[in-house]
């Protein structure tokens, strides 16, 4: 197993950008994950599985992101978390209805 941190570069899709809702399923899926899991924007790196750090980064549609995670789980975490972003923050259920 290696140790290197996994980067992965997202965009913001949906319409009103990383609000309050979406932040929420961010974090809430990032806490299920063990690895160490922090989002760059520029020069900031903030810590994904804070709310308040996740609001503060002002992430509007278009925005890019640089997910990396490090640990055990990793790998996962990123996959998990590129899906929802890349979805619009919406979780089964919510794409099920918009279908």
């Amino acid at each position: 197993m290696s140790n290197s941190p996994i980067q992965r570069v997202v965009m913001i899709q949906n319409e009103q950008g990383l609000h309050a809702r979406p932040a929420d399923r961010f974090v809430r899926l990032a806490q299920q994950f063990e690895s160490k899991i922090e989002i760059v924007r520029g020069s900031d790196r903030i810590e994904a599985k804070s709310i308040m750090d996740l609001l503060l980064l002002g992430a509007a549609k278009g925005t890019q992101l640089t997910l990396v995670a490090e640990g055990a789980d990793a790998q996962q975490a990123i996959d998990a978390l590129t899906q929802l972003v890349e979805h619009g923050f919406l979780d089964e259920d919510d794409q099920s209805a918009a279908s």
